[in-house]
């Protein structure tokens, strides 16, 4: 675990369920995955990290969902550039919402890497609010519940194999994050197909 993973994973133990959710908003897969692994060890009761993370993840997108439609392009340009959101990439996601309405905020949230510029383009073109929550919702359930199986399943090996091996939390931890970082990877190539298949149908 890195170093902003253990402080991440001792700030958790010590305030609980308290610092879950604006944890999880600001970053929630590896908030997800670790009080999961908590969870798996008794720390918590997954069922409340499953609905803190869906409520994280969600209050993450209405945040975004609300400065596009406050500020439109003036932040992607002033701000949104610095942080990933190109004025290029929101026009580009623009056109999804004009195709797929819903099914696009529901396809990013559950598979592919673009959610802020995502989130930030539906508030941009003023996507109707209540089908942006559904959506974010369902989505949100996908991605939190695979990522709360994940943890809870590497917090049991850890918890089951430690007391037959010394180092084995080192290693169940080193396949966690690799694990985390494959499906970011696969998560950024999917980013990349669906602008490519975006280009070539225009």
């Amino acid at each position: 675990m890195d170093q902003a993973g253990q402080h991440i994973f001792e700030f958790l133990r010590h305030y609980g369920y308290f610092a879950m959710l604006p944890l999880m908003t600001l970053e929630g897969p590896v908030v997800t995955l670790i009080s999961a692994m908590l969870a798996s060890m008794g720390a918590f009761f997954w069922p409340w990290v499953f609905v803190l993370s869906v409520l994280g993840d969600m209050l993450g997108d209405v945040i975004l969902y609300w400065i596009g439609y406050k500020y439109g392009m003036h932040f992607v340009r002033k701000i949104g550039k610095h942080i990933g959101i190109t004025e290029s990439l929101v026009l580009r996601m623009e056109k999804y919402f004009t195709r797929h309405g819903g099914k696009t905020i529901f396809a990013v949230k559950s598979t592919v890497g673009l959610c802020w510029a995502t989130f930030t383009a539906a508030g941009i073109v003023k996507m109707d609010f209540k089908k942006f929550l559904k959506y974010s919702f369902l989505g949100g359930i996908v991605w939190s519940g695979s990522l709360v199986a994940m943890g809870y399943f590497y917090g049991y090996l850890w918890k089951s194999m430690k007391e037959y091996i010394s180092w084995a939390g080192w290693i169940i931890t080193a396949v966690a994050v690799a694990s985390f970082m494959g499906i970011t990877l696969y998560k950024k190539y999917q980013s990349r197909q669906l602008l490519r298949e975006n280009n070539n149908s225009n």
